[in-house]
């Protein structure tokens, strides 16, 4: 990872365009290639940023990040406080909660409560980013990635969307849709969900574990 501490503007060329004013802010670059610019506040999101893959060039003073879509980011450095790299190795990813992991397990052993004819491809599919909590197969052959959460926010179906972008890369699984399983999912989430083409489903952890019931319920 590049870490970067520089007076800068900003400005993104694609679906719209945005421009940043000049200020003090932070840049990461990650070894998959995401570019991200923040300010010092708003917690975790970027102000602006390009997902991996992308191309990054480094001019005098200027970084042009563009991707295959088109689109362009344009960083302008006038001043460069800090310019570090560090090798962080492998992540080994995002240790889940009791329930979350069971609730994972359960979704794997009966993948069918979150659309028919859904079957298990496998469990925690690695991608170059982290791995997908499910990836099954439907009835057309199509692939369906599923990201489960006990609660479902903004941020996990922005987790889901960044691993279709590269599960979609690898022709043997083409097409992926996606999946966002969680016990509640907020108004926001499904918005967010929806505008990007994938499918929000509510779960009944206790009506998983029922498992003498010969009817599982979703809700």
């Amino acid at each position: 990872m590049r870490i970067v501490v520089a007076e800068c503007t900003v400005d993104y060329q694609g679906r719209l365009t945005a421009h940043l004013p000049r200020a003090r802010r932070l840049i990461m670059v990650k070894a998959d290639g995401c570019v991200a610019v923040h300010a010092d506040g708003g917690a975790y999101k970027p102000l602006n940023w390009m997902n991996a893959p992308n191309l990054l060039e480094e001019g005098d003073g200027t970084w042009v990040v563009t991707n295959p879509k088109g689109e362009r980011l344009v960083i302008t450095l006038h001043d460069v406080i800090h310019d570090s790299t560090f090798e962080l190795g492998l992540d080994p990813g995002l240790q889940k909660d009791g329930v979350e992991a069971n609730l994972q397990q359960l979704l794997a052993d009966r993948p069918w409560v979150l659309e028919d004819g859904l079957t298990l491809i496998r469990r925690e599919y690695p991608t170059d980013i982290g791995p997908v909590d499910l990836l099954c197969a439907d009835p057309h052959g199509g692939t369906v990635a599923i990201e489960v959460k006990r609660r479902g926010e903004i941020d996990g179906v922005e987790q889901l969307a960044r691993y279709l972008e590269r599960l979609s890369l690898d022709p043997r699984l083409r097409p992926v849709r996606g999946i966002f399983a969680a016990q509640q999912i907020t108004p926001q989430a499904r918005t967010l969900a929806a505008a990007r083409g994938i499918a929000a489903v509510e779960v009944d952890y206790e009506g998983l574990q029922e498992v003498d019931s010969g009817e599982l319920r979703l809700f």
